[in-house]
């Protein structure tokens, strides 16, 4: 079951001029990889350059090179740069979003 992207309350709503996390494991994030992605690219347009987010994605979608890297890859290049951390206790994967210029 899929949900509607328009449903699904923001990751967040303002510009962070600091490092934070985002959840997106969430019950509707383990069954839609597409608002994974969506999402992970909507934190990391609301972290100001110097700063990073952590992207904490649901465990349903595998690791996060399977899938997240590429789609961040193709988005930002350069101006984005990011690094697995770990997996979480309850499955989940951590990856760090180093953002080094405006996107």
């Amino acid at each position: 079951m899929s949900v509607s992207h328009d449903d699904v309350e923001p990751v967040t709503e303002r510009v962070h001029d600091n490092s934070w996390s985002a959840n997106l494991e969430k019950s509707h994030h383990g069954e839609d990889r597409e608002l994974v992605v969506s999402q992970a690219k909507d934190a990391v347009e609301h972290t100001a350059p110097g700063n990073h987010v952590n992207l904490v994605t649901h465990g349903d979608h595998g690791h996060p090179e399977t899938y997240l890297y590429e789609a961040l890859a193709e988005a930002y290049g350069d101006a984005v740069r990011y690094e697995y951390v770990e997996q979480c206790g309850c499955g989940g994967h951590v990856t760090r979003a180093h953002v080094e210029e405006a996107v």
